[in-house]
This record gives structure tokens, sequence and C-alpha cells, in this order.
């Protein structure tokens, strides 16, 4: 059986080089988004930019995000998760590198969303194809390693905006953002389909060489395939089309909802609290914002909270690691919008980093997995751009309470609310999926359903 012998072998170097491979999508796509934070006001002096002109030229990237996550996981789903995690990587990365030449603010406002396009297509799509391959003992751990490389494509932002913006101008942190086109070669070397699409396709041969030449590299003894698919490989999943639908289909539905708010939630408190930490913080006297010491520690801080989601989620799962991080979340941002001393925004920062990014290596891992194969990227997409919504409305909300002379000791207790509010939803919602095959989930599914 294809799967059975997927799933036996052993972890090793293959698994480390995909994590490797599509890590670095991710860190280069973090690299990017941390950029035209750092280019912004740089670019707004120079071209004479109002704030809400550099505004827009930050929501533009999400609203790309948002489709792209969309339309990226419904192809994946139709055309394979590699094809489509290769051609994103493609086109933010020369979409990048045309926002070095752009002429005007109108340009730069299309280059800026084709980036945000294949930037949220990219990052779900990996995650699937990640998951579709991590054993199931450890696939937590892995996703959750994949998500880290986040916290380091910022502090590689972080250091190309200090180090290299000053001396040679904004556009030398475009031009190095389209490097990762030349990165698509070792996708289509090293990065096999995934052997589950390729199943529910129909493609058996194809999938049962790739089985043969990963059993041979990770020195497994290799049997010809006599046996037919199993109950589970041949299953009934690839009757259901890649349709939005099949997410609301009685059999989804509140796997949808839950992860649809999960999603909003989490992208809403990211987002709004990120994107006008330096300003609202700022304006309360807190001069350290302002210092690459300050932005430094945030993102140091993001690793540690990766790890210990990466240990935590296949200990004691993702249902109770996800909603203990968000619940987390919620106490540091409180606090931080009530710190008093520059000692006290540092500390609740930094934790608030921690249990913030550590929630989104969680909920990476555990959205793919309550889907099944044939639709896995389309559910994943879908989450994944109904919570961009989230990142749009969160900055406008937060300049409309600012404007309307709202301390900041109250908007972080909005977010702090919002996070409580998704981890009680994860929590009622939430089904448990740590240390199964991705099969076995879905199976349980079917269980609770007979029962």
């Amino acid at each position: 059986m294809i799967l059975d012998r997927l799933e036996k072998l052993p972890t090793g170097s293959f698994h480390y080089k995909l994590l490797f491979i599509t890590g670095l999508g991710w860190l280069f796509d973090s690299m990017d988004t941390g950029l035209i934070s750092f280019v912004l006001p740089v670019l707004s002096k120079e071209w004479g930019l109002t704030p809400a002109q550099a505004g827009q030229i930050g929501s533009i990237g999400l609203v790309g995000m948002a489709l792209g996550a969309i339309l990226a996981g419904t192809l994946a789903d139709k055309f394979g998760r590699k094809k489509v995690f290769a051609a994103t990587v493609v086109l933010y990365s020369v979409s990048t590198g045309l926002c070095a030449v752009a002429w005007d603010y109108s340009s730069l406002l299309i280059f800026r969303f084709l980036v945000g396009f294949g930037l949220g297509g990219e990052l779900p799509v990996a995650a699937t194809l990640m998951s579709e391959y991590a054993p199931g003992k450890l696939r937590g751990r892995f996703i959750v390693m994949l998500e880290s490389f986040w916290g380091v494509g910022w502090i590689v932002a972080a250091c190309i905006a200090y180090l290299l913006i000053p001396q040679f101008g904004w556009q030398v942190a475009f031009l190095i953002g389209a490097l990762p086109a030349f990165y698509v070669f070792l996708i289509r070397l090293h990065t096999p389909e995934s052997i589950r699409y390729l199943i529910s396709k129909d493609k058996i041969d194809e999938a049962k060489e790739i089985i043969l030449t990963l059993e041979k590299k990770s020195g497994v003894e290799s049997k010809p395939f006599d046996e037919e698919l199993s109950p589970e490989e041949k299953g009934t999943e690839s009757k259901i089309k890649p349709h939005f639908s099949a997410l609301w289909s009685p059999k989804f539905r509140a796997r949808t909802a839950m992860l649809w708010v999960a999603w909003f939630g989490i992208v809403y408190s990211y987002y709004g609290i990120f994107m006008w930490l330096p300003s609202m913080v700022f304006a309360q006297g807190f001069a350290v914002v302002k210092t690459f010491e300050y932005v430094l520690l945030m993102t140091l801080a993001q690793l540690p909270g990766y790890c210990a989601a990466a240990w935590l989620v296949d200990v004691i799962g993702r249902r109770y690691t996800l909603s203990g991080f968000l619940m987390m979340s919620g106490v540091c941002s409180y606090f931080f919008g009530n710190a008093a001393t520059p000692e006290e925004l540092l500390a609740w920062g930094a934790a608030m980093s921690f249990f913030n990014l550590g929630a989104w290596g969680v909920i990476y891992t555990y959205t793919p997995e309550l889907y099944p194969t044939s639709i896995r990227a389309l559910g994943a997409g879908w989450a994944a751009g109904f919570g961009r919504i989230g990142g749009m409305a969160a900055p406008a909300v937060v300049g409309i309470l600012l404007t309307g002379g709202v301390h900041m000791d109250f908007i972080f207790a909005m977010f702090a609310s919002v996070f409580v509010i998704i981890s009680v939803v994860i929590l009622a919602l939430g089904i448990e999926s740590k240390q199964k095959t991705l099969e076995e989930i879905d199976g349980d599914l079917k269980v609770a359903e007979v029962g």
C-alpha cells in the first residue's frame, strides 16, 4: 500500500531537505513583507506620499494575498502542489524586482498587488505540500519548524534595511527580493509532487515511482508494488470535487467555520498590532521602539516561541497548544498596552511576539490537516484568504480609533478580547489531530458522524 510505505519511511534527509526548500520560500516571503515596512518611510519621504497613500501601498499587498491564497489553493488541488508552489514563487519574485523600477505611485501599487498575490498563494500551498509528506507522528513539529523560517526572514529584512538601504537606497531592497526567482530551480529539481495528490488524481504509477525512489535514498529495502490500493487510498474522498461548496457541506462546515474565525482573528490582531505598533507606542513617549535593537528583540523572541510550539504541538496536541498560545497572546497584548516603563514595554512586547508567532506556526499545521487530499489546498487557501480580510480591516480600525482620540490601552484591550474569543472557539469546535496520519484524521470524522 502506497501510503503505508510513505508513512514508514524513516525521518531523514529527504524530509529535512523538503523542509529547507519550502522553508526558504517562507523566509523569502517574510523578508519581502518585512522590507516593505522598512522601505515605506524612506519612499514616502522621497516621493512625497501622503499617509493615506503609504497606507494603500501596505494594504494593496494584503488584498493580493487574500486573492492569491484562494486562487492558488484551488489550482493546487487541480494541477498539483509542486507546479503552483513554483509558479507563486516566480510571481512574487519577479514582481518584487519590478518594484525597484516602479516609475510612479500607480505602478508601484500594481506591482505590490502582484507581490501579495504570489506571496499569499505560496504559503498555504507550501504548508499543504509539507504536511502531505511529513510523518504523522512528527507532522506538527515539521510544519511549525516551517513557519519558523518566517522569523528568520524578518531578521534578514531588518539587516537589509539597516545596513543597505541607507547606503544604496530603497531600490536595493526590492532587487534583493527578486533573487528567489532563481530558487525555483531547487523546487523543480528536489521537490517531488505530493503522493497523496497523485493518488487522488489516479496517477498511481507516478506515485509508486516516487515511493521507490524515496525508499532507495532512505536505505529502505524496496519491493515491487504487487498489492492493490488500500480502502483509504481508493476511498470516496476522490469523489469530492475541489469546489467552494464542498467546504460548507455538512461534513466539513464545523471545521471550516472554526478555521475561518481563527484565521480572521489571528490575522486581524497580528496586523492591527504590528503594523501600528511603532506609531502607537512612540506616541506614548517610548522612543526605544524606533531603535534597531527593539525590532531585533521583538523578532528574536519569535524563534523560541516557534520552538516551544513545535514541541507542544505533538505532545499536548494542536487544539490545546493553539488555544493556549492565543490566550497568552491576549494576556500579553493587554499588559503591553498598559506598560508604564520601557522595561515593561520590552518584556511584554517580547512575550507577545513569543506567543503570537508560536500560534501562527500551529495554525499553519492545523489547517491542512482538517481536509482530505482532494480539497486540502482549497480549504487551506480559503481559510488563509478569509483571514487576510482581517488583516485589511485591522489597520483601518486602529486608524479610526486613534483619530477619535481612543487611548492605546483600550486598543490593546480590544485585541486581547479577539485573542480570547478565538481561543474559546478553537476549544469548542476544534478536533485533535496530533500524531495521526491524514487519513486517520479524516476517518475520525466519519466515525463521529456515524456515532
